[in-house]
């Protein structure tokens, strides 16, 4: 395992690790300001909770949740670093890393300034992708048994997140007709705190993960290793990836806690519960099963789920519709500046 002074070496005898590193860092701030704020938008919505809590909190489970979930589980981590191979020629494969991790961090950040709570994870697995097929000039750079593994989640999320979020949503006011409306209300304001913070905790170990396997590769990649040979994930480098993940929730979360949270659908404290435990669940079976799934995904189709369940009109189907279609475009858009980025970089260096 790479100990924090090896790294330290690594970096001074190889500049262009300490950019890739540097881009790494990037993506994960950018997803800690899309991603890990979507995490917690509902809570904030339905008024539980203000939004400053709301982030610290954020923050705080985020750290937790990826160095927690490394002594369970790092089959997402296992994934993504298994999904590419950029070749045996390491300056190459670092050009191509670099490539990537620029093309996510534009995506993310384009992203960022309209308020559109893209998916970062979907992202990086668009630019890993996209640069992997310029380097080894088709289909041999990708493992398409460990890529498939993208669809099932993309399936899979979606489909137990709005479902879940439905089926909670529709009990809860069966099982409560008899109680108090107002100690009801109590009772689910701080259950969805919660619940908020269980999104929080596996956003934390499902992307940290991934970002946390490329920051690996790319040191793997310098000393001409693969990320299985490297002795597992060090502490320092879990360390590292959940502190720049939690300050860039802490810095730019507002803006897509107020898209998701107050645009998209109104929930009552109850549905925003729903959300929250469909979410969490969700998001834990995936993780543990190693199946690389969209936080933002998840978490927006248990929220749609929850505010289908008591009225399909107090949806806005028009701000959900602008998110499906981002996702839609960040495959192709963020493979393709991946693949262009990588070309171009080759030329360069």
């Amino acid at each position: 395992m790479v100990t924090l002074a090896q790294f330290f070496e690594l970096l001074a005898s190889n500049p262009f690790l300490a950019l890739v590193i540097l881009l790494v860092l990037g993506t994960i701030f950018v997803n800690g300001a899309t991603d890990a704020a979507n995490a917690i938008a509902e809570v904030v919505g339905t008024r539980s909770m203000d939004i400053d809590s709301a982030i610290t909190m954020s923050v705080i489970c985020n750290f937790i949740g990826l160095i927690g979930m490394t002594f369970i589980s790092t089959a997402v981590a296992d994934t993504i670093s298994g999904m590419v191979d950029f070749g045996g020629d390491s300056h190459l494969a670092m050009i191509a890393l670099a490539a990537s991790t620029v093309g996510i961090v534009t995506w993310g950040l384009v992203t960022w300034i309209f308020g559109i709570p893209t998916s970062e994870s979907h992202a990086l697995i668009a630019g890993l992708t996209g640069s992997a097929l310029a380097v080894s000039g088709g289909l041999d750079g990708v493992n398409m048994g460990e890529w498939v593994k993208v669809i099932y989640g993309l399936i899979f999320s979606t489909v137990l997140g709005f479902l879940a979020g439905w089926v909670i949503a529709k009990v809860i006011p069966i099982a409560c007709k008899d109680s108090d409306r107002r100690r009801a209300n109590n009772f689910f304001g701080k259950m969805q705190i919660a619940g908020a913070a269980g999104v929080a905790l596996m956003h934390g170990a499902q992307d940290g993960q991934k970002f946390m396997s490329t920051a690996m590769l790319a040191i793997a990649l310098t000393v001409g290793k693969s990320v299985g040979d490297m002795g597992g994930f060090p502490l320092w480098l879990e360390v590292l990836c959940a502190g720049v993940m939690a300050i860039g929730t802490a810095i730019g979360g507002k803006k897509i806690i107020k898209k998701v949270g107050m645009e998209m659908v109104q929930l009552d404290k109850y549905q925003g519960f729903s959300a929250s435990i469909s979410a969490t669940v969700s998001l834990f079976i995936a993780t543990v099963t190693g199946l690389p799934v969209s936080t933002t995904h998840t978490k927006t189709a248990a929220i749609m789920g929850a505010g289908a369940a008591k009225d399909p009109r107090s949806v806005n189907w028009g701000v959900c519709k602008e998110m499906v279609l981002t996702w839609i475009f960040t495959f192709p858009g963020c493979g393709l500046i991946g693949f262009v980025l990588a070309k171009l970089f080759l030329v360069i260096f």
